[in-house]
């Protein structure tokens, strides 16, 4: 037995003298002063952040940079929203939570933004042809009364007021469309277009994917340059951020839901009225149309919007204006391209311009992105009337 002790008390003095125990031995102690500093590291974050500071003071706790610096890095403060922000969201999300209904007398809206007459009403009297009571038509005309060409435009003007491009008038012209057309409560679909828009499909094409698509078509991506979160305004905060201002045309699709908090929004709307034009903020040049739904739908549904348009328009000139369509380029194999698009190209005003590309998908299917195309001058018509049952007609 005492052989025994001590054979165990010699290996155990043995292990202990070997540079693996004494390394052993070293590492148990290292980890705690490391939950030490760590454990201090962590409490001293989390209180900054539950606690911001209010005094430039507080910032001299460790150096001159110190809080600068871990104001940085840390993320912001969650902000508490005012009385008015709280109704309209509350508002909004009450609006939103409405079931959509829709039936065999379900209808969309074709609104028209247009100064004058609409030099293709012959070619969506083709369109809408034999599909009576599926749709309704509303014109808002900034300038001349319309000439009619086609019974389905017949006295459906609606009250226009003048239209400046870039102005809040063009979001006002469209509001009044809005209006006039959630009158009718058949209406489920909104679809804005300009005098210089055709149609790239069939009215049942159109109809379907449209009406039980499970988001409305608002154009919605994030631009870092100087046309883009560039034309942000400090006038428009808090209730604007400028991390959540956003860009896309104007052309939309959607649905009554999203027509709803569109006109009946007063608090975001306000704030690009008053602040969205020349002349503000060393004359940033912010244009409503390009950012207004854009950014009031990136805050309140992001979710429920699509981020393209239904609406083919040609950028690549690379001017104010995108290209027009004369009767030459009118071909079968330039409208069969426009229908087999199925990805939006988005280039930011940053830099040489990044560009990138989103798959259009329609609940979750890949499916080609537009429905109708501009610009198209009014000599095109002939052209485009020659071949609408052909290209209208391409799966």
């Amino acid at each position: 037995m005492k052989a025994i002790k001590g054979w165990l008390l010699g290996r155990t003095s043995y292990m202990q003298s070997l540079p693996g125990a004494r390394h052993h031995r070293s590492l148990t102690k290292k980890p705690v002063w490391i939950i030490a500093v760590v454990s201090l590291i962590t409490m001293f974050v989390i209180g900054a952040y539950m606690f911001p500071h209010h005094r430039n003071s507080a910032c001299y706790m460790f150096s001159s940079n110190g809080c600068k610096a871990l104001t940085d890095w840390l993320p912001p403060s969650p902000r508490e929203f005012s009385d008015d922000e709280i109704a309209a969201r509350v508002v909004i999300s009450e609006m939103l939570s409405s079931p959509r209904v829709i039936k065999k007398t379900s209808k969309i809206a074709f609104m028209f933004l247009t100064p004058g007459t609409l030099p293709f009403e012959k070619l969506w009297d083709l369109f809408f042809e034999g599909h009576e009571g599926k749709f309704s038509v509303y014109i808002h005309a900034s300038k001349d009364t319309p000439v009619h060409t086609s019974r389905y435009f017949l006295n459906r003007e609606i009250r226009s007021d003048e239209v400046i491009w870039g102005r809040i008038s063009m979001i006002d012209a469209e509001r009044r469309l809005l209006t006039k057309a959630l009158r009718d409560p058949e209406n489920q679909q909104f679809v804005l277009l300009s005098d210089s828009c055709v149609p790239l499909r069939s009215f049942e094409y159109m109809y379907n994917y449209m009406m039980y698509s499970n988001v409305s078509y608002v154009d919605c991506f994030d631009d870092p340059g100087p046309h883009g979160t560039g034309r942000h305004m400090d006038h428009m905060l808090p209730e604007i951020p400028k991390e959540d201002f956003r860009k896309g045309a104007q052309w939309f699709s959607m649905k009554r839901q999203h027509a709803v908090i569109t006109v009946a929004d007063s608090l975001y709307y306000s704030k690009f009225r008053d602040y969205c034009r020349p002349g503000v903020e060393s004359n940033k040049n912010c244009i409503a149309d390009e950012h207004y739904l854009p950014t009031f739908f990136h805050m309140l549904d992001p979710g429920g919007i699509a981020n393209w348009t239904v609406t083919y328009v040609d950028w690549s000139e690379k001017k104010w204006h995108p290209r027009t369509y004369i009767p030459n380029d009118v071909t079968h194999e330039l409208l069969k391209n426009l229908t087999s698009i199925d990805a939006v190209s988005r280039v930011t005003s940053e830099g040489t311009g990044e560009v990138t590309w989103t798959p259009c998908m329609w609940n979750g299917i890949k499916r080609p992105c537009y429905l109708f195309g501009r610009k198209f001058h009014a000599a095109t018509l002939h052209k485009l009337i020659d071949l609408f049952s052909n290209y209208t007609s391409i799966a």
